[in-house]
């Protein structure tokens, strides 16, 4: 690779990557999901205190975790709610419409109408399942951390996510999994200190899954930037 081509690779590299919600079940290799590890950490972090713990589950212990969040989502089982606000507590423009436009692009995919309750029950759980994921990663922090280590951890995701992408591999990160980190710190045996991020779904696309073609937009450069000459 030489100078010239090196921008269109990893411009090709990030453009590529899109949160894919269906998967093929081969295996992923241990060794390929810690070479995607390894180059992630190169992300910047202030004072490099490198805030990130990643817990890899395969095999059992990731049926294990899917088997105990599943059945407490399908029970309605109460008392589970998010460590921290992910979104605002109340959506406004132009915040809104986007995320309506996300959501009922992919509904509309699937195939799947405005009141039907059941339908969307079915395709929230499968957050839970890893979207049927081989491997599935579960980002945790030390809780005593300020917000400038919850900002060092946005870079060190995206690393993962473009290096994974780099590799013929796509990911789905997941904030759904907020609402049940007691249950994921029981199974993965957090520390006292140890607070769950998000989950991040990671293996081969479906090529033949309906949902992976959803294509999302971004805001025009005017939309976000200010030029000061």
């Amino acid at each position: 690779m030489t100078p010239d081509t090196l921008p269109a690779a990893v411009d090709a590299v990030m453009g590529g990557r899109h949160a894919v919600r269906a998967f093929l079940p081969g295996d992923v290799s241990r060794d390929l999901v810690a070479e995607i590890l390894a180059i992630a950490r190169r992300a910047p972090s202030g004072t490099n205190l490198q805030p990130w713990r990643v817990h890899v589950l395969a095999g059992a212990t990731r049926q294990r975790l899917v088997d105990a969040v599943c059945a407490a989502y399908d029970t309605a089982e109460p008392g589970h709610s998010a460590d921290y606000d992910y979104y605002p507590a109340e959506f406004f423009e132009p915040y809104l419409a986007r995320r309506r436009k996300i959501g009922w692009g992919l509904y509309g995919l699937l195939g799947i109408g405005k009141g039907d309750a059941e339908r969307m029950k079915a395709q929230m759980r499968r957050n839970f399942e890893f979207f049927g994921a081989p491997v599935g990663l579960i980002f945790s922090i030390d809780r005593r951390m300020g917000q400038g280590g919850w900002l060092d951890y946005g870079m060190f995701l995206q690393n993962v996510m473009l290096a994974a992408r780099a590799r013929g591999l796509d990911t789905c990160p997941q904030v759904a999994w907020l609402d049940y980190h007691r249950i994921i710190a029981e199974v993965l045996g957090f520390g006292p200190r140890e607070q769950l991020v998000c989950g991040m779904a990671l293996g081969h696309a479906d090529p033949d899954a309906i949902e992976n073609t959803l294509a999302t937009e971004r805001a025009a450069l005017d939309e976000f930037v200010v030029f000061h000459d």
